[in-house]
């Protein structure tokens, strides 16, 4: 299987082993396997039937104005990009983001997107990080740690505290009827 063509990371994009030592400072308990490079969620499904908990499909979204958000899912909800819109005061309709200015904002490249990625500075051109409630009520949730070849269990309750500790208040929404929250 071809690789899709990769952007380079922006200066300073943070290393998965920063990345954990940022856990550590955290006082956050994590747990990683290594695995095949994976860049969607059905390419996934095997590897994470062998990883019991919430499994996760994030998406970088942008609105007509410019404004960048990162929408993390549970990875079986079918997201209402319109209602999300909607219920966070966004500027038009969302489209997803061109894999160039994802790598720029978040410091990875395509199929490696994750809430870790807020450890980045050139995140912080992010307006909104959203977590779907329904991936909350799973524990623990996984995430790839900056790279595609390995996933990360930690707890909601961590997961929260780390992205509030990068500089970001999470939204918490039910992706599937946000204008029902």
């Amino acid at each position: 299987m071809n690789e899709p063509s990769k952007p380079p990371l922006p200066d300073g994009a943070k290393t998965p082993l920063a990345l954990f030592d940022a856990f550590d400072r955290l006082g956050i308990e994590t747990r990683t396997v290594n695995h095949r490079a994976v860049f969607t969620v059905e390419e996934g499904r095997d590897l994470k039937r062998q990883m019991p908990g919430g499994h996760s499909k994030n998406l970088f979204l942008k609105d007509k104005k410019g404004s960048l958000v990162l929408a993390v899912a549970n990875a079986e909800t079918t997201v209402d990009l319109v209602g999300l819109g909607k219920a966070i005061g966004a500027k038009g309709r969302f489209s997803f983001g061109k894999p160039e200015l994802m790598t720029a904002t978040l410091g990875v490249i395509p199929g490696a997107v994750t809430p870790f990625a807020v450890i980045n500075d050139s995140a912080k051109a992010l307006s909104q990080v959203v977590v779907d409630s329904c991936l909350l009520a799973c524990d623990p949730v996984w995430f790839h740690p900056l790279e595609n070849t390995a996933s990360t269990a930690i707890s909601p309750k961590n997961l929260l505290s780390f992205i509030e500790a990068c500089g970001f208040c999470p939204r918490i929404i039910d992706l599937s009827a946000p204008s029902a929250g």
